[in-house]
């Protein structure tokens, strides 16, 4: 195209009206062509001239990037990118001199909360630089695949741990607890405080480790899960009001929002309950100051869904992927597996469950169960195109 169009540029003074306008209709169609492919790719394209004014940016760029339209082509990129730490990178990455490759940032988009890679490199004519190019790849499925995996792989190895392990650290703490109940009995004999303190101490510590125990048996144990046709609403609900006083008196404001028009869904309510009781209580130990909680359910035809939003604390990028993986946590006296428990009951059920968090913002965690289809849903064909399939008998 290119050569074409330095020769047609050496005889245009040699052209007339009509040929012109033919050359002019070329360059529409081939400049309409060039729009339509960069529109239709899957990555975002944003092109940036020397003064990092944006002078191209492709569909799948405006879905992805938080951008002000006001002044976009009229001012630098940052100064239209409304995420600060987006506009921030931005500024930085297009005044420096080193090209960026591969550079990922949780990001609010008209789709939702994406995990984006950033490309930043010189764009190039004539041996010269003449601006940016910034690529924009959507790698949300890509992160959640390698969690998932990850997941599976730690808890394979939880099961051949714990599964050899839990009982036998199980008989000795039985034994230890029965010996310090004798010594407590022994103590209201021949009363000692300072002693009566230890033992209380080691009495606690006792039950934190059996707890431990107890949740690694529960983790390896196939689960027994029974979904039956309930009110899911219902048990978001009833744990709403059994959890409001708890919030109340921590400063939390409380909230359910609950679809209208909810059907039944098969569920095993208790685990399901589990799971939410401990998103809860997750939730409000990351608002030690106070905050909102709130509980809201949707529905679409394949999923029901259960979101747990708070403005708490928040989770750092770096620790959000392995949330979910056992023994990692946050808490100060946190087994690790209450996060991983929960992935495994929605995953028993056939669902999903996710997070999405910036730090000091609060975190919303997404549950998904699966809706059961009423009828097989068939893609229209169109007549004509597949004649042996027009009819059905």
């Amino acid at each position: 195209m290119r050569k074409f169009l330095e020769r047609a540029m050496d005889k245009v003074s040699r052209m007339n009206e009509e040929s012109i306008r033919g050359l002019l209709r070329i360059l529409s169609d081939e400049n309409e062509r060039l729009e339509a492919v960069l529109d239709s790719m899957l990555d975002g394209i944003a092109v940036c001239d020397e003064d990092h004014i944006p002078i191209l940016v492709n569909k799948a760029a405006e879905r992805f990037l938080p951008l002000s339209y006001t002044n976009l082509f009229d001012q630098a990129l940052w100064d239209s990118v409304r995420d600060e730490e987006l506009s921030v990178f931005f500024d930085t990455a297009l005044n420096g001199d080193e090209s960026i490759l591969d550079r990922e940032f949780a990001i609010d988009t008209k789709l939702g909360a994406r995990v984006l890679s950033f490309s930043i490199t010189p764009l190039v004519r004539d041996q010269r630089i003449k601006g940016t190019l910034i690529h924009i790849q959507d790698t949300t499925e890509k992160r959640k695949k390698e969690a998932r995996l990850r997941r599976a792989e730690s808890l394979a190895s939880l099961t051949t741990l714990a599964a050899g392990v839990a009982h036998e650290i199980k008989n000795p703490l039985g034994s230890i607890s029965i010996h310090v109940q004798l010594l407590e009995k022994a103590m209201k004999e021949k009363p000692d405080k300072k002693m009566e303190r230890y033992l209380s101490i080691v009495s606690e510590e006792i039950d934190r480790l059996n707890k431990i125990v107890v949740d690694f048996l529960f983790a390896v144990r196939p689960m027994d899960i029974k979904p039956i046709n309930d009110d899911i609403n219902a048990l978001v609900l009833e744990l709403a009001e059994f959890m409001k006083p708890e919030a109340k008196n921590a400063g939390i404001e409380l909230e359910a929002k609950l679809e209208a028009s909810a059907n039944p869904v098969p569920f095993d309510r208790r685990y399901i309950k589990q799971v939410l009781l401990n998103l809860i209580k997750n939730s409000m130990s990351a608002m030690p100051k106070g905050g909102k909680l709130l509980l809201e359910t949707s529905s679409n035809q394949d999923e029901f869904i259960i979101r747990v939003e708070d403005s708490g604390s928040g989770i750092d990028n770096d620790k959000i992927g392995k949330i979910f993986e056992p023994y990692y946590t946050t808490k100060e006296n946190g087994t690790g597996l209450g996060l991983t428990l929960s992935y495994k009951i929605i995953k028993e059920h056939g669902g999903d469950i996710s997070v999405s968090s910036k730090p000091g913002t609060g975190s919303v965690f997404t549950i998904s169960l699966p809706v059961p289809q009423k009828e097989k849903r068939l893609l229209p064909a169109e007549t004509g195109d597949f004649p042996f399939m027009g009819s059905t008998a």
